[in-house]
């Protein structure tokens, strides 16, 4: 079953005292900066001064598609639930019940991981701004998110900054620096900065960062919200939560003072591998998270375990008609071991500082292979 998706992020402009809307009927990876989106379509500001904030989408195409694992996959115990949306849209209230305790539990896990990631490029610059989801998957303070949000922590020295927000609403929290994104995805994906509508399938588009410094005057936490990364990946039919900082039918001024959570539930709907029959994407379907800004966010099953991450989605016609894709944690792990030669786990053993200056010995090759093509 072809499946068409796009990566989801947003689009605004940021002026020094004024946002602006920018309006463009499809999005791509990260675009440029402000605090964006408009239910319709959106066309990028035409003012010098302006650095937008940029919805990412991209198309799935024929070739590079996912496809339908051919092995059957045993079902799944328990029955599928019904869908049940609720987006937070005013003071944070706990989400409706799902009818399964486990999976209300795994809710609240994943809602307290879920973090907004908020990049700014500088104003004339041929960069994009971005706003993406995260979800912390260890005591520590590291967030897995999408590739195509995480490449902006590598351009440090075009003047990029990214901020970390969570809470209900989102604001600024945290300071993170990457601890890894796979060098393939950049390899294949080095010119996706400066695309309007850039295609992909999901392949490769995850990434780590790790919390380093606080944004307020408030102590780190220790430990950090979070919520364990899954080793099984589910099948269809399996029920599971959905959490991101979605933000398509919002005003810039609603992006920066009053972002809430998007909290669905539901269940897969329909399972995809990029190999032979490994279950690497996870089909959700329709849902409030199927929007622009869910790029990032979690999927959680009545395991109370991390079981995918949202990377594509169609953003045209209402919500519940789209299609919401996510790799799953399965897949994460298998591509970081085939990367590094080591378990995940490893990575997530060591103290946050290891990991970063480890891994700041490669941000300047790293950097090299996306701006050679700017």
């Amino acid at each position: 079953m072809p499946r068409i998706a796009s990566y989801i992020c947003l689009i605004g402009a940021l002026i020094v005292a004024i946002l602006f809307i920018s309006y463009s009927s499809q999005v791509s990876y990260p675009a440029p900066i402000a605090i964006i989106h408009t239910a319709s379509s959106t066309t990028p500001s035409t003012a010098t001064s302006t650095n937008q904030i940029a919805t990412t989408t991209s198309i799935k195409t024929e070739s590079a598609q996912p496809k339908k694992i051919i092995t059957p996959v045993p079902a799944v115990i328990t029955p599928p639930v019904s869908t049940s949306v609720h987006v937070v849209t005013a003071p944070a209230t706990p989400p409706p019940s799902s009818g399964n305790s486990s999976l209300d539990t795994s809710a609240s896990s994943l809602r307290g991981a879920l973090v907004n990631i908020l990049c700014y490029a500088p104003a004339g610059s041929k960069l994009h701004s971005i706003s993406g989801s995260g979800i912390f998957i260890d005591p520590k303070g590291i967030i897995l998110t999408n590739a195509h949000i995480a490449q902006y922590f590598l351009l440090a020295d075009l003047g990029v900054s990214c901020t970390i927000r969570s809470g209900s609403p989102a604001t600024n929290s945290y300071y993170a620096n990457l601890i890894y994104i796979p060098t393939i995805w950049l390899q294949t994906n080095a010119n996706v900065l400066t695309q309007t509508a850039p295609i992909g399938t999901g392949e490769y588009d995850f990434a780590l960062i790790a919390i380093y410094k606080s944004a307020t005057t408030k102590a780190l936490p220790s430990p950090f919200p979070y919520i364990s990364l899954s080793s099984n990946p589910p099948n269809a039919g399996t029920p599971i939560v959905i959490a991101s900082y979605g933000a398509q039918f919002l005003q810039p001024n609603q992006i920066a003072a009053d972002l809430f959570p998007t909290i669905v539930s539901g269940s897969v709907k329909d399972i995809f591998t990029f190999a032979t029959n490994t279950i690497d994407v996870l089909a959700l379907g329709g849902s409030a998270a199927a929007q622009e800004g869910s790029s990032g966010g979690g999927i959680a099953d009545s395991s109370g375990t991390l079981v995918g991450t949202i990377t594509t989605s169609t953003t045209e016609g209402s919500t519940d008609t789209r299609s919401l894709d996510a790799i799953t944690a399965f897949y994460i792990r298998a591509e970081y071991a085939s990367e590094t030669g080591e378990s995940i786990d490893v990575l997530l053993s060591k103290p946050t500082s290891v990991s970063i200056s480890d891994y700041a010995l490669k941000i300047s090759s790293l950097e090299s292979i996306i701006t050679s093509v700017l």
